[in-house]
Formats: C-alpha cells, sequence, structure tokens
C-alpha cells in the first residue's frame, strides 16, 4: 500500500496512480513522512513561540519553522507547487494533479506545513506571476529570493469601501510621472503583508481608468514593503484570529513612488495576470481545504471512540447521529476530492483557461464541504471543540473565510449557472428533434400517447 492510501483514499489513488510518474510518487511518499514525523509534532510547538504580547508577534519569525525549512529543503522538498511543465527554467518536475495531492497532504498540517516546503500563500501565486510575467530584473530581485525562501511576500488587490469581487471597481491610482510610478490607493485583507520578512507587496491598480476596455484599465506594480508611503494600519481578525505573524492586513499607499521598472509585464496587463495567478491557486486552496476536512474526521474517529469520554455508559459513537455524521463526512471529502483532481488533470491538459467550469465548481463546493465536515468534529469535542485546546475553531474560521477569498462563492455559482444555460437553445433543438422522431414512430404504429 502506498502511503496516499492510508491518508487519503486507496480508490482515489487507484484513479491517478499511473498518472504520477515515479519522481512524483518518491516526492510524495517523502511529503508524507515529513509532514507525519516533523510538521504534525511541531503545530503547538509552532503556535507556543508566537508571542502573546501584540507587539511581539507582528515582529517574531517562529525558530521551529526555519528549522522545518532546512529539513525540507534537504529532502528536496521544495517549490512543489512550480511546474516545470509551465516554469521551466524555475519549476519541479510536477503537475498540477501530482502537486494537487501534495497541497492535501500540505492542508493537514495547515499553514505551518505548506511554509516549511516554501508552497505557502500568498507566495506561491506572487512566485508563479514574476515567473511568468516578471522581467529578467524583477526575477533576479524579487523571485529568486522567494524562491529560495529568504523573503515573504504580498498580493495587494482587495480595497476597503470597494466591492472587488468585481475587480473592475478597484480604484487604487496606477500612474506613470517620468521614470516614476506613483501609487495611491487603501487596500486591505491584504495576506503576508504583516510578516516581518515581507519585502515586497505586488500592487493592483487602475492606470488608464477611462480605457474602453474594462479588463485592460488595471495593471500590477512591484512595489518594496519598506518604501515610503506605505502604512500597514491593521492586522484584520477573523473570527478573532489575527493569525500573526502573516496577517491579513489594512494598507494606504499614499504617494508611493517606485522606478518604471517596476511595473510588472505592461500597462493594462493587471486583469490578464490575476486571471492566470488565481486559477491554480484555488485548486491549491481546495485541496489543503481537504486535507484539514480529513485531519477535522480524523480527530472525530479519535473522539468518538475514546473510552474516556463515554457518556451515560455509552461511547459517544453510541449516541445520536454520530455514526451518520462519520458516514457523510467520509462520502463527501471522497466526492470533493475527485472533483479538484479531475480539475487539476483538466488545468495539465488545457492550463487554467481551459478548467474554468472545474475551477469554478471545486471553488464553491469544497470550502463549503469542509466547513460541515469541521463542524461534525467540533460537535463531536464540546465546549472543547470551540476552544484554543483544539485547533477546530480556528481551522473552521480559515476554511469560512476561503468562501470569500479568491472570488465570493456567489460569483462562481452565477458564473457556473450561466455557462449551464448556454447548453439551454442546443438542448432545446434536441429535444425538438427528439419530439418529431417519436410523432413519426407514432404514427408508424398506430398507437397514442398514454402519458
Amino acid at each position: 500500500m502506498h502511503p496516499v492510501e492510508e491518508l487519503t483514499s486507496p480508490s482515489s489513488w487507484a484513479l491517478i496512480e499511473d498518472k504520477f510518474s515515479p519522481f512524483a510518487k518518491e516526492t510524495l511518499a517523502k511529503l508524507i513522512a515529513f509532514v507525519e514525523g516533523e510538521v504534525l509534532p511541531s503545530l503547538r510547538v509552532a503556535h507556543a513561540q508566537v508571542p502573546e504580547d501584540f507587539e511581539k508577534r507582528w515582529k517574531t519569525v517562529i525558530p521551529i519553522v526555519a528549522e522545518l525549512k532546512v529539513k525540507a529543503r534537504k529532502l528536496g522538498l521544495w517549490n512543489l507547487f512550480l511546474s516545470k511543465a509551465h516554469y521551466p527554467e524555475y519549476g519541479v518536475p510536477l503537475t498540477n494533479l501530482e502537486y494537487a495531492v501534495m497541497a492535501e497532504i500540505l492542508g493537514r498540517g495547515g499553514q505551518l506545513a505548506s511554509e516549511s516546503v516554501n508552497c505557502s500563500a500568498p507566495d506561491t501565486g506572487n512566485m508563479e506571476v514574476l515567473a511568468r510575467y516578471g522581467s529578467p530584473e524583477q526575477q533576479k530581485k524579487w523571485l529568486v529570493p522567494l524562491l529560495n525562501g529568504e523573503i515573504r511576500s504580498a498580493f495587494a488587490m482587495t480595497e476597503r469601501f470597494v466591492s472587488s469581487s468585481d475587480a473592475t471597481n478597484i480604484r487604487t491610482s496606477i500612474r506613470r510621472e517620468g521614470n516614476d510610478i506613483v501609487i495611491n490607493g487603501h487596500k486591505w485583507w491584504i495576506s503576508g503583508a504583516g510578516d516581518p520578512r515581507c519585502a515586497l507587496h505586488l500592487v493592483m491598480g487602475k492606470s488608464d481608468p477611462t480605457n474602453s476596455n474594462q479588463h485592460a484599465q488595471q495593471s500590477i506594480v512591484i512595489v518594496p514593503a519598506n518604501a515610503p508611503g506605505v502604512k500597514v494600519i491593521r492586522p484584520m481578525k477573523v473570527f478573532g484570529y489575527d493569525d500573526a505573524p502573516e496577517g491579513h492586513c489594512e494598507i494606504v499607499y499614499e504617494n508611493v513612488r517606485v522606478p518604471l521598472s517596476n511595473l510588472v509585464a505592461g500597462w493594462g496587463r493587471g486583469f490578464e495576470i490575476i486571471q492566470g495567478r488565481l486559477g491554480p491557486g484555488r485548486i491549491h486552496h481546495c485541496m489543503r481545504s481537504i486535507g484539514a476536512a480529513q485531519m477535522a474526521l480524523d480527530a472525530m474517529l479519535v473522539r468518538v471512540t475514546d473510552p474516556s469520554r463515554k457518556t451515560f455508559g455509552k461511547y459517544l459513537y453510541e449516541h445520536g447521529t454520530v455514526v451518520a455524521d462519520i458516514a457523510k463526512s467520509r462520502a463527501e471529502i471522497e466526492g470533493a476530492r475527485l472533483l479538484v483532481l479531475s480539475a487539476a488533470l483538466q488545468i495539465d491538459k488545457h492550463k487554467a483557461k481551459g478548467a474554468l467550469k472545474e475551477i469554478g465548481i471545486a471553488k464553491f463546493v469544497v470550502p463549503s464541504m469542509a466547513l460541515q465536515v469541521v463542524d461534525r468534529a467540533i460537535q463531536s469535542f464540546g465546549a472543547e471543540g470551540v476552544c484554543q485546546d483544539q485547533n477546530l475553531a480556528q481551522m473552521w474560521a480559515g476554511l469560512r473565510t476561503l468562501r470569500i477569498a479568491d472570488g465570493p462563492d456567489a460569483v462562481h455559482i452565477q458564473q457556473i449557472g450561466q455557462r449551464e444555460l448556454k447548453r439551454a437553445p442546443a438542448l432545446s433543438k434536441k429535444h425538438a428533434e427528439l419530439k418529431q422522431k417519436e410523432k413519426a414512430l407514432f404514427t408508424k404504429h398506430g398507437v397514442k400517447s398514454h402519458l
């Protein structure tokens, strides 16, 4: 039995095993051993190493994370998300499908696991942007240190006071003044901006607001985190969690000046860049969410079979709907996993643009599924499930955020529904042709319909 079968599903692995290269199989086995043997025992230690003092917690580089990074890199478990097929100079020989399974394993260890192997957001998406669109100068200055795990980064798109789910609403001003670019804007929920190692922000704003093509109005600029005028106002909290030291920050860019060479790809290409950035990233989020759901189910199984937790003389699983909750959780995880693996395979075959339907469906199905599984696990733990003694509450908070992040579920549901409606004319034509054939057969056989 391959180690992945023990942690995910024998049936899922049977469907995709022949699509895994020998390198991918070896890497996956090493990753499972690393997460199980190194990351999971470190989770509570890492949490304890973040100071409770508000000021200090935003200046902390968690010591055990640095140790795990050294171990991961020695094992070759590094930048696994960056496919050599799409990024020959910087990538590793893994397909999106192969990495999708690895992302699920990383999801079991949360942010700690992903950062340990240099596969954590928002750095992953930013590295993909710089690898695909960055100039040689930008890649040397920013991409190489990111690939080496020497610095962190932020992606600044979402804005306060604006409905940013429609990216054409973004108001941040990006304009040229001689050989400089001047940025003015008010952003929030900017992941990674609180990290003391954050060295750059990729900032999206409007550079040509009067362009008749709404999707050519935006550009993306590299802004050094320490540039004059960059003001981190506060970390945003998710149900009380501030996610220090990375955080999701509110930021004001006030007359920030950067050289013209910091423009990414060219004027008016911002929308194109974010579409390419978000597609694979959504699949990574989904697989990590499945990993989190699997961890929650595992915790639930241990809890409800614990003899020290008997109530009224029975194990917890002997009460009420607990067994049904376990079965439903297993089935929902299995279905969601297959959905995401299918999306990853489509990305490999047709790139993100050719997998929009599969990506969109996974985006709104998976987080809701994972939330439900985690909620059932919380219920099995009772009051302990919603407090800091278990990580289920924080897990639930992070998953709930995903229903809004990278495009709210409502947007993806609308897009998928509209895509399905486009099939209606062809289906109506087919239905009319069927009725004609049916009518001819009734006439031929001299009978009338009973329906």
